[in-house]
């Protein structure tokens, strides 16, 4: 018996007529109708609003309304096909059959989570950008034993320079170098001691990373600058994202790469390249110490055209692993019965 997936939708003429069309072939060619009404899922109705209905028997598949021939030849094709794998006995056939009867604990789980993926992206986007504003949070409560814990925990992710480094709390948002050359703003130099940062080797520089903060300066987000804006804007087009209805057509690779890779990478780059003291490099790369501005503007610009790029891309993805699961459900509560 051949099984047939039928996607429907209630009150649509062309619907009724292919039922009708496949009741009165049903002696010819054996066969169950495992109808999914679109309508029951908003992605379906969306995706197969204008197509239905849709038909899909083993590799074929017809959509809109079709002739009883081209539907009878259709089955026919189907019907061969089942024969000439069932007298073969092709293990491969006989496994897909198996699986589509059963389902399975980490079917349901993948279920749920094609449904709600966007959901654990953004609360893990927001936990992960959060912790990190925690930590100043509690040094300034007094609680210091946890808030170094989070600096630990997001120390093999981030170089944590404090120069480097957003604060809360204190009389400057942030304390740049003097090679940075923002007016009005002391320096991390000024306000900590610490001297010889320009060099990218010296040892000085693993005061700033240590360096967490205190009373006058604030303390350190446990993230740096630049990655703060990269995962704000991650988790800012992912609730827009969501509040759009996940319809929006990723970015063209080009576009990503011009408008996201593009600045960071120059901006990073040329950063580091022009700190490591080779006198050939120095000639064609003046030193140079990027500001928070510079940091925060293309970790944004680098999180947003990321997530543009990436999340369409999963939402495609997570709608195919949908429709996969919707219509094995189906095919499972329709053999049982």
């Amino acid at each position: 018996m051949l099984n047939i997936t039928l996607y429907t939708q209630q009150n649509n003429p062309a619907c009724e007529q292919i039922k009708k069309d496949l009741d009165e072939l049903r002696e010819q060619y054996p066969h169950r109708i495992i109808e999914v009404d679109i309508d029951t899922d908003a992605l379906l109705k969306v995706k197969y609003n204008k197509v239905v209905p849709i038909l899909e028997v083993g590799p074929y598949s017809l959509k809109g309304a079709v002739t009883k021939q081209k539907l009878q030849m259709t089955l026919g094709a189907a019907s061969d096909r089942k024969n000439q794998l069932e007298k073969l006995e092709d293990p491969e056939y006989k496994i897909r059959v198996q699986r589509g009867k059963t389902v399975t604990i980490g079917d349901k789980i993948s279920f749920w989570i094609s449904k709600r993926y966007l959901l654990l992206l953004n609360l893990f986007m927001l936990l992960y950008v959060g912790f990190p504003f925690l930590a100043p949070t509690l040094m300034k409560l007094g609680a210091q034993t946890p808030a170094k814990v989070i600096y630990k925990m997001y120390s093999p992710l981030c170089h944590q320079f404090g120069f480097r480094s957003f604060f809360l709390y204190g009389e400057q948002p942030f304390y740049p170098l003097a090679e940075a050359h923002v007016d009005d703003y002391k320096t991390f130099e000024q306000v900590t001691g610490i001297s010889d940062l320009d060099n990218p080797y010296s040892v000085t520089r693993f005061e700033a990373r240590n360096f967490i903060g205190n009373e006058i300066t604030g303390y350190k987000i446990a993230l740096c600058e630049r990655d703060v804006a990269i995962y704000f804007a991650i988790l800012g087009f992912g609730i827009f994202f969501g509040l759009t209805g996940r319809k929006l057509k990723s970015l063209h690779f080009i576009a990503w790469m011009l408008l996201g890779i593009a600045p960071i990478g120059f901006d990073g780059f040329s950063q580091l390249l022009s700190q490591f003291n080779w006198e050939w490099l120095s000639a064609l790369i003046p030193y140079r110490e990027s500001t928070p501005f510079l940091r925060a503007l293309t970790g944004a610009l680098f999180g947003l055209f990321t997530a543009w790029f990436a999340y369409p891309n999963i939402e495609e993805s997570m709608n195919e692993t949908r429709q996969y699961y919707i219509k094995k459900f189906a095919v499972n509560e329709q053999v049982k019965e």
